[in-house]
C-alpha cells in the first residue's frame, strides 16, 4: 500500500490543539449553513478558498501598509475566509493562524488537507465506502484537489501523485462536515 506524507505548508506555523482544531471545524460548519455572507462579494462567510500563488504574503491588517504575518510558499493550500473588507480577506490557515491576503492571491479552486487532529494515517479508497478497496494511506497534511463532495464523502486527487479516489470527509480541513459540493 502506498503511504503519502505531507510537505511544509509555510516558513512556521504555531501548534494548535487536535481537539480545538475539531471543534472549530464543527461550529464553522454549523454557521454555513445560515450564516452571514460577505459585504464585498455576497459570499457565505466563513468559507474555503484555495492559495492560487506560489508565493502569498498574510499581512496583519488588510493592506500593504500592514506588515507581513507569514509567507505561505506552496500554491494550492485550503484557506478559510472570515471576513471581507474592500480587495481583502481575513483568512485563516489550517493551524489557526489568522491574518489578512489581497483576493487577487486566493482562487475559488477547492483543496484541503487531511485534518492536522489526525493521528493516525487515512485512507483513501476506490469507492465511497468503508468496504472499498485502500488505495493509498495519507498521513495529515497531505494536500488534496477536492472533485465533489455529498457530505459524507469526498472525490479527491493527491496533489502531485496522480491518485484519485474517496476519503470520509469529516478527515478534512477544507470542507466543513456535511457540506455538498458538485
Amino acid at each position: 500500500m502506498l503511504a503519502i506524507g505531507a510537505i511544509g505548508l509555510a516558513l512556521a506555523c504555531p501548534e494548535i490543539a487536535a481537539s480545538d482544531l475539531q471543534q472549530r471545524a464543527e461550529t464553522q460548519a454549523e454557521q454555513t449553513s445560515s450564516g452571514p455572507k460577505g459585504r464585498e462579494t455576497g459570499l457565505k462567510v466563513p468559507r474555503f478558498v484555495s492559495l492560487r500563488s506560489r508565493e502569498a504574503r498574510m499581512r496583519i491588517g488588510p493592506s500593504l501598509d500592514y506588515g507581513t504575518q507569514w509567507i505561505y510558499r506552496v500554491a494550492g493550500l485550503p484557506f478559510e475566509i472570515t471576513a471581507e473588507y474592500g480587495n481583502w480577506r481575513q483568512v485563516r490557515d489550517s493551524d489557526g493562524v489568522s491574518g489578512w491576503m489581497h483576493r487577487a492571491l486566493l482562487s475559488s479552486n477547492r483543496t484541503a488537507l487531511v485534518g492536522p487532529w489526525i493521528a493516525a494515517h487515512v485512507a483513501i479508497r476506490a469507492e465511497p465506502s468503508t468496504a472499498s478497496r485502500t488505495l493509498a494511506s495519507l498521513a495529515a497534511r497531505v494536500r488534496l484537489s477536492i472533485d465533489s463532495c455529498d457530505g459524507s464523502w469526498c472525490k479527491v486527487e493527491v496533489t502531485g501523485h496522480n491518485l484519485e479516489g474517496f476519503v470520509r470527509q469529516t478527515n478534512l480541513w477544507g470542507v466543513y462536515p456535511n457540506e455538498t459540493i458538485r
